[in-house]
């Protein structure tokens, strides 16, 4: 799921030392506590020197996200974001469950009828038309 955005910057608004993980977490569209987590990984796995190295280099080397008008927004203006995953959207459990229950139901539901439909003589017949 890696959709590139265009050019790699470093953010330093959203960054804690120079913005290189939230550059790349916007470049590769993943989350930023997520690009974090594999940098923290890979230092400690590989013993630490080249990927810090790496680190600096693209401090120095990347260019700094330019912040659009539409990002310096003041505090106030900011809109709120919809939590779409059960343990975000701050639902009781219960509720989280019954929710799940009911999306998987329908989902089976939707299985269910497309194996009729797969296994049923119209599909047959169909693939045979096809492929003529």
């Amino acid at each position: 799921m890696s959709r590139f955005k265009g050019e790699l910057y470093r953010d330093p608004r959203r960054g804690k030392i120079a913005g290189v993980c939230a550059g790349l977490s916007d470049y590769f569209g993943m989350e930023l506590w997520l690009v974090r987590i594999l940098f923290i990984t890979a230092v400690l796995l590989s013993g630490g020197p080249l990927f810090i190295v790496v680190y600096v280099a693209c401090w120095f080397i990347l260019d700094k996200k330019e912040s659009s008008h539409a990002e310096r927004k003041q505090p106030e203006e900011i809109p709120v974001s919809v939590k779409f995953k059960v343990w975000q959207k701050g639902e009781p459990p219960r509720q989280a469950l019954f929710d799940l229950k009911v999306r998987l139901s329908k989902l089976d539901d939707r299985i269910q009828n497309m194996e009729r439909y797969v296994t049923s003589p119209e599909f047959t017949v169909s693939r045979e038309i096809d492929k003529l």
